[in-house]
């Protein structure tokens, strides 16, 4: 008997033998290559809250007002390309009912503009490109890939400084499950401003440089765990100014217990989350799985067809005539 190999066994082993090498191939090379930060970003994200502000009109500190925070991400594409990191003009309006809407974001009761250069892997700030403020840490519009079950290093625009957060369960936003982070910042002085003497409690001095103080009475971050954008935000901020060297406030500028991502915005970052963690989850997990136990089953198939082959009888030549003397 003889034995003769298909051609269909030797395309299931193939096959199977090609599926097995790129099932690796997916998680270990295609995965990290696809976990990138965008660079043709353009999202809008909503705050909003009540709290007490400082009214310049009425010089002094208005309780119960609606508060609303708009940061807007747009990706510098050019410079994104040349670098190969991810550069985004960041731009944040804090607003009363009196300022917004307004034609000029710089009437807003602030104007915070910003460029912010990260690593597309990693997250990591990319000290470069016009960058501005100069910043630190693991975090800050979102989170790395991948988000652990510690603590990061949040960057506070507001502080100038980084601020740790640290993790607190998981919490579900608009049905969609996430990393919960939390943290405080306890009041520290960020910077000065020149104000009349009296609003201090200096009435004899024209012109005093107070001293402007910053905290945050609760910080509450939601984040995806696979792509580390951020589904669910909140602050509570509160800016005061004190008299040179005084250990108490003498004005509130702001405050606020909650200011939060508005339900349109927990809505529009969930959307997104689902849709870019589905794309990892399918070239990193599903791919890759599926990859393996296929090519596993047909290269097993194609090897038993393979062995077996399939059998003949042997043809032999027993009558082959010989020669009469």
């Amino acid at each position: 008997m003889r034995r003769t190999v298909t051609p269909f066994s030797l395309v299931l082993l193939g096959l199977g033998t090609f599926l097995l090498v790129l099932a690796p191939l997916l998680a270990w090379y295609v995965t990290p290559r696809a976990a990138v930060n965008p660079i043709n970003i353009d999202t809008t994200a909503v705050y909003t809250g009540t709290g007490s502000v400082f009214d310049t009109d009425k010089v002094q500190t208005v309780a119960g007002q609606r508060i609303t925070v708009t940061q807007r991400v747009r990706g510098d594409v050019a410079d994104s390309e040349r670098r190969g990191d991810a550069v985004w003009d960041v731009t944040t309006t804090v607003d009363t009912d009196k300022t917004l809407p307004a034609a000029d974001p710089h009437d807003a009761l602030e104007f915070m503009p910003g460029r912010w250069v990260t690593d597309r892997r990693t997250n990591k700030p990319v000290h470069c490109c016009q960058e501005k403020p100069y910043y630190e840490g693991d975090a800050y519009l979102k989170f790395p890939f991948d988000v652990r079950k510690h603590a990061y290093q949040w960057w506070d625009n507001s502080l100038g400084a980084t601020v740790t957060l640290h993790y607190s369960g998981t919490r579900k936003v608009q049905g969609y499950t996430g990393y919960r982070f939390t943290g405080t910042v306890a009041p520290a002085k960020v910077g000065t401003r020149l104000v009349p003497g009296a609003l201090v409690g200096r009435p004899s001095v024209g012109q005093v440089l107070a001293e402007e103080w910053y905290a945050n009475q609760g910080i509450e971050l939601v984040v995806d765990q696979r792509t580390g954008r951020v589904i669910y935000a909140q602050v509570g901020p509160r800016r005061t100014l004190r008299a040179p060297g005084s250990a108490k406030d003498s004005v509130v500028l702001l405050d606020s217990r909650k200011i939060a991502f508005t339900a349109a915005t927990q809505k529009d970052q969930v959307k997104q989350a689902k849709k870019e963690s589905g794309r990892l989850r399918l070239v990193g997990q599903t791919l890759p799985i599926g990859a393996a136990v296929t090519g596993f089953v047909l290269a097993v198939a194609g090897a038993v067809l393979v062995v077996r082959g399939r059998r003949n009888p042997e043809t032999s030549d027993t009558s082959r005539p010989g020669l009469t003397m």
